[in-house]
């Protein structure tokens, strides 16, 4: 890509959060694309994924340019999300061979996803267990915010030097700031914590009203108080160093359909 390009488009991004008449179709759309259930409607690799093809798209950007050896993600649902992260592993693995001169079918599945969810239902495992990428996939049927579960996953991450985390299950404020505290710390330097669902307090409470979840008491919400006490804490990562998160909203301001506004957090 060259310089001009890039600079172009940043110029263009750096407007869109303040382009008056751009927002309010944003947030049009926003609303009744979520009463219309729109992220239901897609597929990846033939498992519905519930994800806004926009933060697909973000996802994939943010895979190639981490590369990183191993995704967390909490919350499985049908399994369409583990399935894109596997296969953006396997991509990543396809491009390692091809770049160092071995034949792509010599690919092996080094790259890893690990999933954790409170209720693996049959069928979706099922479904997980005989896809072409679950060679890529392992998971955990348990609470997210579990000792026992937290222990397993901090085990089995230790080995990964690069590590992307997606949390994307109980959107309550205790539940999201409960898994950023056990699992933020995985976040590699340069990679990124992911928290999906942070739409959820800009939407009107009216949209939630059978869920434990709604304005004031959600991923965003929890996002917030995580940031402000973990500077406060000086904390350690996993890897040892300071433990520090930027929002990046180059991210959400590019995308402007996005569930996840406010919740791409870059390890800096």
């Amino acid at each position: 890509m060259s310089d001009d390009f890039q600079r172009e488009r940043d110029e263009s991004i750096s407007q869109y959060s303040t382009d008056a008449s751009l927002q309010e179709a944003m947030a049009r759309f926003r609303d009744e694309s979520i009463r219309a259930r729109y992220s239901y409607n897609f597929d990846w690799l033939g498992r519905p994924i519930i994800q806004y093809p926009q933060d697909i798209v973000a996802m994939q950007e943010l895979v190639w340019q981490v590369r990183p050896d191993l995704i967390i993600e909490t919350g499985i649902a049908h399994g369409g999300s583990i399935i894109f992260s596997a296969s953006m592993m396997a991509l990543l693995e396809y491009c390692d061979a091809a770049t160092g001169g071995e034949e792509p079918v010599a690919v092996t599945a080094k790259r890893k996803v690990l999933a954790i969810d409170i209720d693996i239902r049959a069928h979706n495992r099922a479904a997980i267990e005989t896809h072409p990428m679950f060679n890529r996939i392992d998971m955990i049927e348990g609470s997210s915010i579990d000792e026992a579960t937290i222990s397993r996953v901090h085990e089995y991450a230790a080995p990964f030097k690069n590590v992307l985390v997606v949390l994307d299950s109980n959107h309550t404020h205790d539940h999201v700031l409960a898994e950023l505290e056990a699992y933020a710390p995985l976040t590699s330097i340069g990679s990124y914590c992911v928290v999906f669902d942070t739409i959820i307090e800009d939407l009107p409470d009216s949209f939630f009203a059978d869920r434990p979840w709604g304005v004031g008491n959600n991923a965003k919400t929890a996002v917030h108080e995580f940031l402000e006490t973990n500077s406060a804490r000086k904390r350690q990562g996993a890897d040892g160093s300071p433990l520090d998160f930027r929002i990046d909203t180059a991210i959400h301001d590019k995308l402007l359909i996005t569930a996840a506004p406010s919740g791409y957090l870059r390890r800096v």
